[in-house]
This record gives C-alpha cells, structure tokens and sequence, in this order.
C-alpha cells in the first residue's frame, strides 16, 4: 500500500482490526487499486461484521478514531481525518435492498494482499460492484470500476461464470464495454 493518508489510515485501521482479532477485509476503491485498476479516493471501505464494529468501537473511539456522527456506522481516523466506510456483513450493495448479492462474512470472504492485507478476492468486489450499480442509479461509478477491472485484469467474457447469476448478464454487457478501444 502506498504512503498517502488514506493508505496510512488503512494500515492503522488495519492493525487496530488485528490487535482485536476481529476479521476484515479491504472492500471499495482501495480494494480495485490492490486488484490493479488504480484509481483515487477519498475514504476507506473496510467488510466487518456487526459484532467486529461494535468491538473495534468499544476498544477504539476516542483513541484517534471517532464516530462521524453519534450513533454513525461511519467513523473518522483524527490523525489524518480520513473516513472510513464501514460495509456490514448481510448487508446489501447500492439501494440498501434484499438481493441475491449481499456483503459477505469477512472471515469467509477475505484473502491477502502482496502486503498482507485482508482484501475483498476480485469475484466478490465484482459481484458487490455490480450489484450496486444495477440497483443505484447514483452510483455509476461501481459500474465503471467493474469496466477498469475487466481491463486491468484481461478478464474474459467466461469470468461471468464464476459470479453470481444475478449479476452475470451486467458483466457481459460491462465486459462488452470494456472492449471499446479509448484510442482515437
């Protein structure tokens, strides 16, 4: 990981996770900068169960990390005043909705980074960002990374198999997409 806040925010977040056992893994932006399409950002997105926030919350706030509002799943780092979104298991991606797509359990869905950095695998981070933009039209963005992810990664058309049916055809299209050559 790189040397900026948000990664230096990541690396304390990260730590703070290990020193409590509590499972995680790296999810939203910095999670497709691992899986090579780089890209900025302004927060942190990190996978944690409901019990792992309510643990890292008892041990953690008011010791360089805060609540961005009481009560709020969000919580700053005060040392680089970064945010961090947090993403909770059995939730669901873009509209908030019950979908066939939900966050997974981190402990089951995590794998290590060059770094050794729990991070989202690539099929699971595509899933999630697919189904975000089928169901939130005010998050294109998911829908673009999953294109850069396609590129980045030289991933085929047959990389829809190993996703989830329901956003199996939004990755064909967006793999269409990707093969549109941006040089004129």
């Amino acid at each position: 990981m790189g040397k900026s806040p948000i990664h230096r925010t990541a690396t304390r977040l990260a730590q703070a996770l290990k020193d409590l056992d509590i499972p995680f893994a790296i999810a939203g932006a910095l999670a497709a900068n691992i899986h090579g399409y780089h890209r900025t950002t302004a927060d942190v997105d990190v996978l944690l169960t409901a019990e792992g926030l309510r643990r890292f919350k008892e041990r953690w706030l008011g010791r360089g990390w805060v609540e961005v509002f009481p009560g709020s799943k969000a919580i700053r780092d005060t040392q680089d005043n970064v945010k961090i979104d947090i993403l909770l298991t059995g939730g669901y991606p873009g509209d908030g909705k019950p979908k066939p797509v939900a966050f997974p359990d981190p402990a089951r869905a995590s794998e290590a980074s060059a770094d050794g950095m729990p991070v989202l695998p690539l099929t699971v981070l595509l899933e999630l960002k697919l189904a975000s933009g089928m169901t939130a039209p005010h998050r294109p963005r998911d829908l673009d990374d999953v294109i850069q992810l396609i590129r980045a990664n030289a991933l085929g058309l047959d990389y829809a198999q190993r996703l989830d049916p329901y956003v199996q055809g939004k990755y064909r299209e967006l793999w269409d997409a990707a093969q549109i050559n941006e040089d004129y």
